[in-house]
């Protein structure tokens, strides 16, 4: 069976997504596209054999699209995730799932309703064969029980338009949702420390930052977070248990000996690392489809916990305090356990 998608949004991500499932998955055909700039869409649609729609309803209503990818503007997601629940086809959406935890909570209400799961979250580290080695390791046992993570995420540098609360709504957020995967523990307190600022950033940028977590078990994380270290794109997660540690891979890349240096190349960005990551994410997702059967993948009340935690961290940054997570609700039965 060919899985015909309907795409929404076709910016960068989006453009990066059709190419994926046009000519790296198979099983599966774009058929529709929309974009607010119709140009594009059409350019995109044409490259790949789909038509240019004009609306995300349209998408999500055409006949020959059996499940939704949205990857448009993060404040029209919650509306094409829940047009998508209402048309009863699979959807998969780009992080965030929603802006706000209110809409988080409608789409998790929507879904909750229709009785069984649609929707996947984009959080693709889950799908990184280091981390997915890593979970294997704690979940055996084989360290004991996880006691502290140390985390850093790193980005050579940021345009002008990033702020200070973006290191938390577009970058921690991946350490956040793969955290609570791979400890299986929800989050439950978060600080922000602002160490001396470095002077490679925009005036208005507070860069690094250290975010400090605690889990319902007690677990303590640290995440650097610095947006500007030059160097390249740089990401680090160890956990240490009563018996042992476990420690994320670098990516593979040769050694290089030459003028007296034994040296190897940092990759520069987030595709380059996780690339292949994008791909199974992608496969497994489709296969889903294919099957009629429920998403594997991070759900909406992952994506709800996410935001209602990266809410926490802003709040955090902003008052210098120790942050109680309390406005996560109690997960419902639908979605599993602490953090399936």
């Amino acid at each position: 069976m060919t899985v015909r998608i309907g795409v929404i949004g076709t910016g960068m991500i989006g453009q990066d997504h059709i190419r994926r499932l046009t000519h790296v998955i198979t099983g599966t055909e774009v058929t529709a596209v929309c974009d607010l700039d119709t140009a594009r869409a059409e350019e995109v649609a044409a490259s790949v054999g789909a038509r240019a729609l004009p609306t995300g309803g349209a998408v999500i209503d055409a006949a020959d699209v059996d499940a939704v990818v949205v990857t448009s503007w993060g404040p029209t997601h919650a509306e094409h995730v829940l047009a998508a629940i209402a048309a009863g086809k699979p959807v998969f959406c780009e992080k965030p799932l929603a802006t706000t935890a209110e809409d988080c909570l409608k789409i998790v209400s929507a879904e909750t309703a229709h009785g069984s799961r649609l929707v996947q979250v984009g959080f693709m580290r889950r799908y990184d064969a280091g981390y997915r080695e890593m979970r294997q390791v704690i979940t055996s046992g084989a360290i004991g029980a996880p006691l502290m993570v140390h985390c850093a995420h790193r980005n050579a540098t940021v345009p002008e338009s990033y702020t200070s609360a973006m290191a938390a709504q577009d970058t921690a957020v991946h350490e956040i949702d793969v955290l609570r995967w791979l400890l299986d523990d929800e989050i439950r307190t978060v600080q922000v420390l602002r160490p001396r600022r470095t002077s490679k950033r925009y005036a208005h940028l507070q860069d690094p930052q250290i975010m400090l977590f605690e889990t319902a078990e007690g677990v303590r994380i640290d995440l650097e977070v610095f947006v500007n270290c030059q160097y390249g794109y740089d990401i680090q997660c160890e956990t240490v248990g009563e018996e042992g540690l476990v420690r994320l891979p670098d990516p593979a890349g040769v050694a290089v000996r030459s003028a007296g240096r034994h040296s190897t190349a940092v990759l520069q960005d987030w595709k380059g690392r996780f690339e292949n990551a994008f791909d199974t994410e992608f496969r497994e997702w489709a296969e889903t489809v294919a099957a009629g059967t429920e998403p594997t993948g991070p759900s909406a009340w992952d994506g709800y916990a996410a935001t209602v935690i990266t809410d926490a961290l802003v709040q955090a940054l902003e008052s210098g305090e120790i942050v109680h997570v309390d406005a996560l609700k109690e997960r419902p039965a639908f979605y599993g356990g602490a953090s399936r």
